[in-house]
């Protein structure tokens, strides 16, 4: 039996503000709960609404553990719980899993052989610091005879490690062609783990890697989580991989702890990157005392729409069974199927579908159009180009990941840590007659002198970099920039007060400002960005949070929409997933093309079942209107190739698209 709900006097109304699904899965007094929320249900209201109840139930903020899988996610729950309830929401433990273990290893990386203050490496520091240890180790490299790049280097190291298979196993089975290179990359990951731990750094895997060895080895550590946390709720629970999984189970497994999992198998569809849909099939197994809830009233879609969504993933045999169910009233107006005649005609017809719904006042960034690949995009891109029609490609560089943010950091980065190799480097390869080479014997230099007590000496607080500017061999052309930078790192510290992070990026502007004057064409536009880098973030407390925020929204988070770039989206349908237009267009449905021939050749039954919750996933995405469409002749294959309609739009029943004609 639920406790009783709260009236309307007591602040919440929960019964008039949720349906019958949504609030049996909010008030459910089961220990463990698996919610499968269909797309468009309200997953993310069922969840603040979780969180508000048990608060509103007695439960303190500090005892509560979200967990989310982008930034945007946890803020955006967080606030609509602060909105219900008040200030008692700001102590919940919410965050990405990232987050959450960079939150927890601050204070306790100790026990894993890290020194306090340790910094996050992103993607473009891994790349740097695996690029030096490719030429370190390899040396150079012939056309003949070419070494894997570093960014392939790292997406195996990656995988090996959020999929628990051991790295030269899963070279072997995915990557023969590089068999012969085992001993050397073996030789460059060891040395790529030992130059991390040298600069007391990490990057993203090892946040969570360095959590689950915390709570598998040190068990004073895991009680004392498992005691403080008596409500742990996981968002897209379908996406776990393994070393997620393990963490929940852990960081759950106090003998008061609830679990409350909230997905939906429907849209499992990053396996490539190791998440795993065995966890969410699986959760009854694992805990046997589990209450299955489904939520089915979708409030996005049309019904017309929610029709074709239905028949699209009917035929995956290994799935939760749920119907979605329409909220909004119909038009009668059916989702449409174009076979178009080339390629190039299907580019020119959905251009000219979006050109009527721009002429008849809809806004440019409630359109989409989506597809499995991104080659698929070219000729729409033309297209719109031509008729001057505005888009975005959402696989733009995102905000925090530009070079001139990069830069910017790097200073703070050293500044919080001088062993940060990968920041170091980026700094002085911006300057004069600075190669890799250089680079790498201004390291040795700014070691040796670190070493000897001129830079971070325990008992002197505030560090003088300018003082070592000759212990530091210097190309000639180079001299000038690296006594700015000294200046700058030593402007940084005053001796009278702390800098704020905002003013701290104000500092390294104004030494950064020439250099990238001379080296951008677009250099205003950079300088601006970087002004407005401070007030991208939530208020940090000091430079050490003010960077692992930096770090960890790099990884997750594009840049928003604004009204000022307001434009047409062209997204694959992996980007695309959680988000939502008014009209959407799937081009180039095609047998082969999508599903992919590739995974039709390989014919695994999971790996189909996964294509078609992909082009699931595509169809959910529409509000309004839907436009499905092929084409008949496909000019992009080597040779051109007929192209029959995918076995998504043959296995639809007729009577629920029309076929449209141009």
């Amino acid at each position: 039996m639920h406790t009783s709900l709260p009236s309307a006097a007591d602040g919440i109304d929960f019964s008039a503000q949720l349906n019958e699904q949504q609030l049996a899965a909010v008030t459910t007094e089961a220990r463990h709960a698996l919610v499968i929320a269909g797309a468009g249900s309200g997953k993310t209201r069922t969840l603040t609404y979780r969180v508000a109840w048990l608060l509103s139930h007695g439960t303190p903020g500090w005892r509560i553990l979200l967990l989310t899988f982008t930034n945007k996610a946890a803020r955006e729950m967080l606030e609509r719980v602060q909105n219900l309830v008040g200030a008692q929401a700001g102590s919940i433990w919410g965050g990405t899993f990232h987050s959450i273990a960079n939150r927890i290893l601050r204070t306790h990386a100790e026990r894993l052989g890290y020194r306090p203050g340790f910094t996050i490496i992103d993607t473009d520091d891994q790349k740097a610091l695996m690029r030096a240890l490719v030429k370190q180790h390899v040396g150079k490299q012939t056309k003949s005879d070419p070494f894997p790049k570093p960014e392939l280097l790292l997406s195996i190291l990656s995988l090996s490690v959020n999929t628990d298979r051991d790295w030269e196993e899963l070279l072997r089975a995915d990557y023969p062609m590089l068999k012969k290179h085992v001993q050397t990359i073996s030789a460059i990951y060891d040395d790529y783990t030992k130059r991390k731990r040298e600069a007391n750094t990490m990057d993203f895997d090892d946040l969570l890697s360095n959590l689950l060895k915390l709570l598998q080895r040190h068990e004073e550590v895991r009680s004392m989580l498992q005691e403080r946390f008596l409500h742990v709720l996981v968002d897209e629970y379908q996406d776990t991989n393994v070393l997620q999984e393990h963490i929940i189970s852990l960081l759950s497994g106090g003998k008061n702890t609830s679990l409350e999992a909230v997905g939906d198998d429907a849209q499992s569809i990053y396996s490539w990157r190791g998440a795993r849909v065995d966890h969410i099939f699986e959760f009854a197994e694992q805990y046997p005392d589990a209450e299955v809830y489904k939520i089915e009233t979708n409030y996005r879609s049309l019904p017309a729409i929610l029709e074709i969504s239905n028949a699209a993933i009917a035929g995956n045999e290994r799935q939760f069974r749920k119907t979605l169910r329409a909220s909004r009233p119909g038009d009668g107006k059916l989702p449409s199927i174009y076979p178009a005649p080339d390629n190039k005609t299907e580019a020119i017809y959905v251009a000219q579908r979006i050109e009527e719904l721009l002429e008849r006042g809809e806004k440019p960034s409630e359109i989409t159009v989506l597809y499995r690949a991104h080659f698929h995009s070219l000729d729409i891109q033309m297209e719109l180009t031509r008729r001057r029609i505005p888009y975005r490609i959402t696989s733009g560089l995102r905000f925090f990941e530009q070079a001139h943010i990069k830069d910017v950091v790097a200073y703070l980065r050293l500044l919080s840590n001088a062993n940060d190799e990968t920041a170091f480097r980026r700094i002085v390869s911006s300057f004069p007659k600075v190669g890799d080479v250089s680079a790498g014997k201004m390291w040795d230099d700014w070691q040796k002198a670190r070493q000897e007590g001129m830079i971070e000496t325990p008992d002197v607080p505030k560090r003088q970099y300018a003082a070592i500017a000759k212990k530091v061999n210097v190309p000639a052309a180079a001299r000038p920039h690296w006594q700015a930078m000294l200046d700058t790192l030593d402007a940084l510290q005053p001796e009278n007060h702390e800098l704020t992070p905002a003013e701290m990026v104000a500092c390294v502007l104004q030494n950064i400002d020439p250099y990238l004057r001379a080296q951008y064409e677009n250099a205003e536009e950079r300088i601006e960005d970087i002004e407005q880098l401070s007030r991208s973030l939530p208020e940090a407390e000091n430079l050490d949070a003010f960077l692992s925020q930096v770090a960890l929204l790099s990884e997750t988070d594009r840049e928003p929409l604004t009204q000022e770039n307001d434009k047409v989206t062209l997204s694959t349908i992996h980007q695309a997933k959680g988000l939502e237009w008014n009209h959407v267009f799937i081009i180039f449905l095609g047998e082969g093309l999508f599903p992919h021939h590739r995974i039709i050749n390989n014919c695994n039954p999971a790996e189909m079942e996964e294509e078609t919750r992909l082009f699931y996933v595509a169809v959910t995405r529409a509000k309004d209107s839907l436009s499905l469409s092929y084409p008949r002749y496909n000019g992009h294959s080597y040779e051109g190739q007929f192209c029959p309609p995918s076995r998504f739009l043959t296995s639809l029943p007729p009577e629920l698209y029309e076929v449209a004609e141009y």
